[in-house]
């Protein structure tokens, strides 16, 4: 009978073929490369293994916690995207991934949550199954929903809104005539101006078109030659003023093209160089940009309407931040359509609160809302509004588990799909 000594483990286990230290630099490699990667380093570096061994090394050398979590993250993870869902699982305060579950099913998720009775924290997004599970479960933790969902969910209230609002916008914005009275201070200086000389414009060139000699119409009118000259070339159109430039004796050709589709800056350029133009191609791109601004500022009652989207988007923005025909177009639908006014006002009131963190006027704005645009939104607020008010409370925020998603799709990528749920837990809790 022959009697040994048991070697430890790490210096090798049971039946094994390699010592724990390699052991454990297998593992390692298939971690931090995967399979193909790992074994074409290892090849340099003399290991004789294959790409099979170093994923299951990788997939045997998961970690299990060392610390019980306090604040935990929780969100979903598609293995197949609109098929097959799955659940990532984020400490908070340690900035890594827990656990991954097979499902996002309540129950899967409940039973998980009972094995940690001490979190005292969930932060989540809206997911009204993960709010189920965190009740029957931890019905004592506090559940903070995800302040970024919260923010992206108002602007698709607001946006439903705009597009339930098209019909009339239509009607009477987009086929009606400017009211100056709806704008700013200085909007209507600009607006006031525009229009004097659009009547100085048309008396100049009636007086024109009947053959009245420049000299007598600069009697008539009191203006200067060269302005009178520069009507009559169709020169003083636009809303901004024009500057003498190399340009000034190719307008009749301009304007031709102008007229022919031809709106490209460039295009306008390479003509003019062809028809002998001398100048640089910044006089022409200045000479474009303001005909583009011309046509836009004031609205002509052709019935063309903006996309939704883009209107729900200026609408947002402040008005200093837009240029002057989206202003004065963000100004006669507030003017035609005061709901659409109060619920953006809303809007702007609920992301000012969600980034400072106000939660006393919470209750006051679900108030007004509910007789607003944003009705099914404070609604869906309402159902959950101890998560909402947290999210203003407290700091914890759903921001970090988005990111340990990010980075689990893309070793998902790498490994094309094909990795059960312990390999790519292993690699997301791998540490380089």
């Amino acid at each position: 009978m022959t009697f040994s000594e048991k070697v430890p483990d790490y210096l090798a286990c049971r039946y094994g073929r390699r010592t724990g230290r390699f052991q454990d630099l297998v593992a390692y490699l298939g971690r931090a490369l995967g399979g193909r990667p790992a074994q074409a380093l290892g090849r340099r570096l003399r290991f004789g293994v294959s790409k099979d061994t170093f994923l299951r090394g990788a997939a045997s050398g998961a970690r299990t916690m060392g610390h019980e979590p306090r604040v935990i993250g929780i969100d979903d993870w598609a293995w197949r995207k609109g098929q097959r869902y799955g659940t990532l699982i984020c400490d908070l305060e340690r900035r890594a991934v827990i656990d991954l579950l097979p499902d996002c099913e309540p129950a899967t998720v409940a039973a998980w949550l009972r094995q940690h009775p001490q979190i005292v924290i969930v932060a989540r997004d809206r997911n009204g199954g993960y709010r189920q599970a965190i009740s029957e479960a931890l019905p004592y933790a506090t559940q903070v929903a995800d302040r970024w969902h919260l923010l992206q969910n108002a602007s698709d209230a607001f946006l439903a809104a705009v597009r339930r609002a098209i019909p009339a916008i239509r009607r009477t914005v987009c086929d009606a005539e400017l009211d100056s009275g709806i704008l700013t201070s200085a909007e209507r200086l600009q607006f006031e101006g525009f229009k004097r000389r659009q009547k100085t414009n048309v008396l100049i060139q009636r007086m024109g078109a009947e053959g009245v000699p420049i000299k007598r119409i600069v009697r008539v009118t009191g203006l200067s030659r060269g302005l009178v000259r520069r009507v009559l070339r169709g020169e003083r159109e636009d809303v901004f003023r024009l500057r003498q430039s190399s340009l000034t004796p190719w307008f009749p050709q301009l304007e031709q093209y102008w007229q022919q589709g031809c709106r490209n800056g460039a295009e306008l350029w390479r003509r003019l160089r062809a028809d002998g133009f001398q100048g640089s191609l910044r006089v022409v791109g200045e000479w474009a940009t303001r005909q583009r601004r011309a046509e836009a500022a004031i609205p002509q009652g052709t019935g063309k309407c903006p996309p939704s989207r883009k209107i729900a988007r200026m609408m947002t923005s402040g008005r200093h931040h837009l240029s002057k025909a989206d202003s004065t177009f963000v100004a006669q639908v507030e003017n035609a359509l005061p709901q659409l006014a109060q619920d953006r006002r809303l809007l702007d009131a609920f992301t000012s609160m969600v980034r400072s963190g106000e939660e006393d006027g919470l209750a006051d704005w679900l108030d007004q809302a509910k007789a607003s645009g944003l009705a099914s939104f404070s609604r869906g607020l309402s159902a959950d509004l101890d998560a909402v008010t947290a999210a203003l409370r407290e700091p914890w925020s759903n921001g970090q588990t988005e990111g340990q998603l990010n980075r689990l799709k893309l070793l998902k990528r790498q490994m094309y799909g094909a990795a059960d749920i312990d390999l790519l837990l292993a690699r997301l809790q791998h540490s380089a």
